[in-house]
């Protein structure tokens, strides 16, 4: 007997472990906690690396920041980006001779690809981070960090052979996770995923980019990683009335953002009117850097120790505009250049450089409105932040988790939708959304748009049309096509090209006698130029359909050839629209 109710209990217990197992969702959050400690590590080992470069190519005390520095020590440090450029450009040659195609990164593969990334992308964009960076290019690691997250989470994703929908969640874990585990704010990494990789918030992927991000937070300060605390000190409750100097700040710093990202596409076009060879750009923009360097090393790679310098001490308008200036330009000249790395630290050094100019502006012209140096400083950093990268909840979380200050969250929120407004309504894009547009894509989010384009006109078509040629009278025409028995006819010419479209009813609606009956059928043909080619996507076809009214529209090989392959309906094509649209919904909602 008590080996049968232990028997029993086995098997319940047998039962029990198979049903966790199949339960996608917590299986999804068991494996976005792996992501997440991964990303961690990955983005602690890349920050060391990244830190002892500095240390040995400047001679940095141990413990000390690259920005932070006053001036070099020696006026030939300024070679240093110059050796870094002329590295980077041998990897550019060296990839451009092994024909790699540009790497894809989080945001367009989870738009495009169903979040599928592969190993040599990450790597291309870790190394060339890393050199970037490490030589003083003033450039972020963030693009490294997250596109290393995302890749991991990608190749786990793909190994474990999770649902399309499943490896996209993980991809935003991964790049999420990577995020907490750079500033220590499990919220702003976990928004970040929502806002920016997975391209909605719902409730299949709140748990695991939450899991993903505390435990990549977690990971990384066990590991000692970095930590980004800001001393606001304290800060009174604020009427409306107080809110808009900061509104202003907000709108400020949105256009900022704007210039910021054109400045950006302006010396990258600069460079390819000169005609210079990509794999040399490096070094020459390795040689600007070292001329603002020698102004001031506060210019140089991401800027953290030069934030911190910046917030915790009290300059003067013209020193803060100043520096303002020149990392603008370094800024811009890296990344224009080809240097690789992203602008989410530099724009946040940016904005509390412009929040400074705006206390000061303020308090010489307007004393009375009571403008904070340090709330400004802050509020003018998520905002010019939020029009760079495009994330205002991420940004706010930001603010809120370094400064620890739930106060300063409302007025910090509330400039950074300003600015995001701002920048939708009349710019359309964040910086990694407007590189996509240079290079003629369309995407304005990662919300998965690859479904619209995998379902094509060839895939909802059907084959089975029938064709007349245009040399057949009508009188021919209804001997051969009688009433009732198709409700269009496709019309082609002497070289089987497609030469318009005939409706039945309407050639039987002529009157019977008439002598048109011995015209050609060509004469009733519509929709003569109005065509579908087999690789249009629905999103496509439906605007063609809206443009000629027609219910009803031919598929040819292509625009050329102009050959009939098939046949799509306007009811049809909506009919498969909506239920994929569907399935999408569903997916995202985490129905089943």
């Amino acid at each position: 007997m008590t080996k049968l109710l232990s028997s029993r209990k086995n098997r319940a217990q047998v039962h029990t472990a198979l049903h966790l197992l199949n339960a996608r969702g917590i299986a999804v959050v068991g494996v976005a906690c792996v992501v997440g400690a991964l990303a961690a590590v990955t983005v602690t080992a890349m920050s060391w690396i990244v830190q002892e470069m500095h240390w040995l190519l400047f001679g940095l005390e141990r413990g000390a920041r690259l920005s932070a520095m006053f001036s070099l020590s020696s006026s030939s440090q300024a070679l240093v980006p110059v050796m870094g450029g002329v590295l980077l450009g041998l990897t550019i040659a060296y990839l451009r001779r092994r024909q790699y195609r540009t790497p894809i990164d989080p945001i367009e593969a989870n738009a495009l690809y169903g979040g599928r990334l592969s190993a040599t992308d990450t790597a291309i964009v870790a190394v060339q981070t890393i050199i970037s960076s490490g030589f003083g290019a003033s450039v972020g690691l963030e693009a490294a960090y997250t596109q290393s997250g995302s890749g991991l989470a990608s190749r786990l994703a793909s190994f474990l052979q999770l649902r399309r929908n499943d490896v996209r969640i993980l991809v935003g874990c991964g790049a999420g996770g990577a995020i907490a585990a750079a500033f220590g704010a499990p919220l702003t990494g976990a928004f970040y995923g929502f806002e920016l990789i997975i391209g909605v918030y719902s409730v299949a992927n709140v748990a695991p980019a939450m899991a993903a991000a505390v435990t990549a937070s977690l990971t990384a300060s066990y590991l000692g990683g970095a930590q980004f605390p800001i001393e606001v000190g304290p800060v009174p409750a604020m009427t409306a009335l107080q809110y808009l100097p900061y509104l202003l700040l907000g709108f400020l710093a949105g256009a900022a953002s704007i210039a910021i990202m054109q400045l950006v596409t302006l010396v990258e076009r600069g460079f390819s009117r000169l005609s210079i060879d990509a794999a040399l750009r490096p070094a020459i923009g390795g040689c600007l850097i070292g001329a603002l360097a020698l102004i001031t090393p506060q210019v140089l790679s991401s800027g953290h120790g030069a934030l911190h310098r910046e917030l915790a001490m009290n300059y003067g308008l013209y020193v803060v505009a100043e520096l303002f200036v020149l990392k603008l330009i370094a800024s811009a000249v890296s990344l224009g250049s080809g240097f690789r790395g992203g602008l989410f630290f530099a724009s946040l050094f940016l904005g509390a450089l412009l929040g400074k100019i705006f206390a000061e502006a303020m308090i010489f012209l307007l004393p009375q409105t009571g403008v904070d140096p340090m709330i400004a400083a802050v509020v003018g950093m998520t905002s010019l932040a939020v029009g760079v990268v495009g994330a205002p909840l991420t940004m706010t979380f930001l603010a809120l988790e370094s400064s620890g200050n739930l106060a300063l969250t409302g007025v910090v929120l509330a400039a950074s939708i300003v600015s995001a407004v701002l920048v939708r309504e009349t710019f359309g894009y964040s910086f990694s959304t407007w590189r996509f547009h240079l290079r003629g894509e369309t995407i304005r989010s990662a919300h998965d748009v690859s479904w619209t384009r995998n379902l094509t006109v060839e895939r909802m078509m059907r084959e089975d049309v029938r064709t007349l040629p245009d040399t057949t009278t009508i009188e021919e025409f209804r001997r051969q096509v009688p009433l009732g028995a198709a409700q269009r006819v496709i019309v082609t010419d002497a070289d089987k090209k497609y030469a318009g479209m005939l409706l039945v009813a309407e050639v039987y609606a002529l009157d019977a006698g008439n002598e048109a009956e011995g015209a050609s059928i060509r004469t009733l043909a519509k929709y003569q130029d109005t065509l579908l080619v087999p690789s249009m996507n629905v999103k496509a076809a439906a605007d063609i359909f809206a443009r000629s009214g027609s219910e009803e529209l031919p598929v040819v090989d292509n625009f050329s050839n102009r050959r009939v392959v098939g046949l799509l309906t306007e009811a049809h094509l909506l009919r498969r629209y909506a239920e994929e649209l569907d399935k999408a919904r569903k997916d995202l909602s985490g129905e089943s």
